[in-house]
């Protein structure tokens, strides 16, 4: 059993016992199984996927952050998450079509960086709220 934490700006957003945890990193996709060997990464916008003790499956859309892992205890720093039922897919529809016209105005005055993360997020945002 891994004991999950995951911690936000806000504080707390959940803390829950697990069987896996499945997310991905700058390296790629990975699921954390108990036992699992320590490890410290990065976390890019993706579908965090936890499945519980009690079997059931829960969905969250995370933005950037950094997993830390060590004696089934693992701990999320997210700059945001939103669980499935929480996301408003207008909202995250419309910070599409922002990024997605950032992106294309290419001036310089916009920072392509911020866009493209913004981008990864709402299309996260709207996959995993669909």
């Amino acid at each position: 059993m891994i004991e999950l934490k995951v911690v936000t700006p806000r504080g707390v957003y959940t803390d829950l016992d697990c069987q896996s945890v499945h997310l991905k990193s700058s390296e790629g996709e990975f699921t954390i199984l108990s036992h699992h060997m320590p490890i410290i990464t990065d976390v890019v916008p993706c579908r965090l996927v936890v499945k519980t003790d009690g079997g059931d499956t829960l969905e969250y859309a995370m933005s950037t952050g950094f997993m830390q892992f060590a004696d089934d205890k693992m701990l999320i720093l997210a700059d945001a998450i939103e669980g499935k039922g929480e996301i408003d897919l207008e909202r995250a529809q419309a910070a599409y079509k922002r990024a997605r016209e950032r992106l294309e105005k290419k001036d310089s005055h916009t920072n392509m960086k911020r866009a493209e993360l913004s981008l990864q997020r709402a299309i996260n945002r709207i996959h995993v709220g669909s």
